[in-house]
Parts: C-alpha cells; structure tokens; sequence
C-alpha cells in the first residue's frame, strides 16, 4: 500500500490547522488506500533552513535533515494542510519544503487550505510554483475551507458538504497519480 504523508504545515500556537489536519487524517485512514504518516512541522521543529550544501547534492550533514531525508524518500504521496498567510502559505511549509529536493521528485501531492473568505486559495496558488520546482505533481482536486473556525467546535473540524465530498476526489486522485508516477520514480 502506498503511504501518504499528511504534513500540518502552521507552527503557530493558536492554530486551528491541527483539526484540520485530524479531519484529513481520519478520512485518508478510512479510505484504506494508503498507509497514513502524519507530520507536525510545530512538533517536527527543523530549524530554518541550517545544511551548508545545496539540497541537489544530498550531502546532509544534521541527523534533523536526514531523519526528514529518510522520511520524505519513504513516502508515495502528499497532503499539505496549510493556511493563508498574507496571501501566502505558511513559512515553515516552505522551509521544510526547502531542505530537500529529490527527495519531493515525481510524487503525488494534494492541498487542503484554510483561511478566511478565499480559504487559503491565494496562498495554494502561491505554493504551487514551488511544489512544480521541487517535481511535485498536483492533483487537481483541492480541498478549501473558508471562515475556517466557524466550522471549528471543541478542536473539531465539521466539514461541509463540498468538503466532504471534495477529499476523498483528492485522495482518488492521489492515488491514481501514485500508480502512474511509481514505474518512473523506480527507473530513476
């Protein structure tokens, strides 16, 4: 089975992006179509960006670079669960983003955003040149949830009806990109 790798990507202490991913977690564990990892950049902790090679050359030095090395390499797909931040996407996204390169190449991944009116559409277009320079290949299917915490109770995220529907055409199509991507992943 293919694993998946589920990555909140806000470190804020505040945040909500937690539910959000739980929310993701629980129905990418009861598709069944992959095994899950789920990965907090807040409990991740990498530092900002500290290897003193560039990424292409794999020449890790810091046991924190390759232990995420190690874990991204293992991993047939993504989901990135990520708010808007000033018309962007989080920080520590882009720099756990930026400690590798290879690692990210020719491997499915998905967007779950979160935000205020536009939930998070500005900041998924903004991290899309950077997930197509790494080789990462879109689904087309995103997952967009506006006004975000009024659809959060006691740490709970309810998604609506579009929600609902749209992750699992996400995580379908995670997986049919998984199939066609794995025989040119293995060739490289």
């Amino acid at each position: 089975m293919p694993q998946l790798m589920i990555v909140t990507g806000s470190v804020r202490p505040e945040r909500v992006g937690g539910a959000v991913a739980d929310w993701v977690e629980g129905v990418a564990e009861a598709d069944e179509r992959f095994t899950v990892d789920a990965v907090d950049l807040r409990e991740l902790a990498l530092p900002f960006m500290d290897e003193p090679a560039h990424p292409r050359k794999r020449a890790y030095v810091h046991p924190h670079t390759i232990a995420w090395s190690e874990r991204v390499d293992r991993t047939d797909a993504f989901v990135f669960v990520t708010p808007e931040y000033n018309y962007s996407y989080a920080p520590a996204l882009k720099n756990a983003l930026d400690y590798l390169m290879h690692e990210w190449a020719r491997k499915p991944v998905g967007i779950v955003s979160y935000g205020g009116l536009s939930g998070g559409t500005r900041g998924v277009v903004a991290l899309r040149p950077v997930l197509q320079a790494l080789g990462l290949v879109s689904t087309g299917a995103n997952v967009e949830i506006p006004y975000v915490s009024r659809q959060i109770a006691d740490g709970v995220l309810t998604p609506n009806d579009r929600q609902t529907t749209m992750l699992p055409m996400l995580l379908g199509e995670l997986a049919a990109l998984d199939g066609a991507l794995a025989p040119l992943r293995a060739a490289d």
